[in-house]
């Protein structure tokens, strides 16, 4: 089987393809030959080094922790799953960066990580909105969930997890401000839940925001880190909710917890999926949920790139330069 692996960390050079040995699955766990995988910006977070905590992995790693396909072989001991299975999952049951190897043609998996797949949500839809929807779901339900007529800021909202949260915030009623980084992304945005975008690259997002929401935001929806986090808190109401879920530009640098009391007693959230849908059934659930926003026509899906796997490292290199909106998948 070929796989993708990096044997150290850096740029898009480091991913490289390796060809593997996949043993039998376990007692506990399930074949799955992958049909499509979602590229996340975690996995470059990953690619780079810039998440791990203490020593970091243990080389060679295989990226991704997102992807859909047929169940190929089923170990002693599960129920539930048979050989056919469509099924998707998004992390292993860990941390999202402990435990990846979604970039493979076939991978044995833990069957309490997988999700059955309804017959109306293709393959490349689950790949694409797993991840990034049940990151958006413990956004929107355990650290702030928008009301009607509310402003919202959603930074990246062209992004994958950021055009989620727009669409989800317009649907509950708020008023929903996005920042893009060109025409063609507001565009895109403003056909995914943004009452209004503004291009950071040509304007101060804190002004033009306090001119679109006068009286500040109820929360903001940040997935960029260093560039946005703290000058967002210029933008708050009183007790607004700042929510921090991603890191495209960099960590958020240490600031004065003092500065959260100065800005308007602000409440600070970082979140992590993995936590919101930590059992199969609270997985389901919150599954289920995003499967029927996409059914409603509340959430729509957009994969706007695809990319053979053995070609990552372009894929790699155009999500990183922002030459994409929306999803983007890798198709073994």
């Amino acid at each position: 089987m070929q796989a993708i692996a990096i044997h150290r960390n850096g740029g898009p050079e480091v991913l490289e393809a390796v060809s593997l040995e996949l043993p039998p699955p376990g007692a506990r766990q399930v074949r799955v030959r992958h049909t499509a995988i979602g590229l996340n910006f975690s996995d470059i977070n990953v690619r780079n080094g810039g998440f791990y905590l203490g020593d970091g992995p243990q080389f060679p790693v295989i990226l991704g922790n997102e992807a859909a396909g047929v169940v190929e072989d089923v170990g002693g001991e599960v129920t539930g799953l048979r050989t056919g299975d469509r099924v998707a999952y998004a992390g292993t049951g860990g941390l999202f960066f402990h435990d990846t190897g979604a970039y493979a043609e076939q991978r044995n998996l833990p069957a309490t990580c997988l999700v059955k797949l309804p017959d109306d949500i293709s393959d490349q839809q689950a790949a694409a909105m797993l991840l990034k929807g049940l990151t958006a779901s413990v956004v929107i339900h355990r650290c702030h969930q928008p009301q009607p007529d509310e402003a919202i800021l959603v930074h990246a909202a062209s992004s994958g997890v950021g055009s989620l949260l727009a669409q989800w915030s317009h649907h509950l009623g708020a008023k929903v401000i996005g920042t893009v980084g060109s025409a063609v992304k507001a565009e895109f945005a403003r056909g995914h839940g943004c009452d209004h975008t503004i291009l950071y690259r040509q304007e101060d997002f804190v002004a033009a925001t306090k001119k679109l929401a006068p009286q500040g935001l109820a929360a903001v929806f940040d997935g960029v880190g260093k560039d946005t986090f703290i000058p967002s808190f210029d933008c708050m109401r009183p007790f607004g909710a700042v929510v921090n879920y991603g890191n495209a530009s960099g960590n958020v640098p240490p600031f004065n917890l003092m500065l959260l009391a100065q800005k308007g007693c602000l409440v600070l959230h970082r979140p992590g999926f993995g936590f919101h849908a930590a059992t199969p059934e609270t997985r389901a659930e919150a599954c289920g949920e995003l499967f029927q926003l996409v059914r409603s026509g509340a959430i729509k899906v957009e994969v706007s790139r695809t990319y053979p796997l053995t070609q990552v490292a372009q894929a790699h290199a155009d999500v990183e330069q922002g030459l994409t909106v929306g999803s983007v998948l890798l198709i073994p």
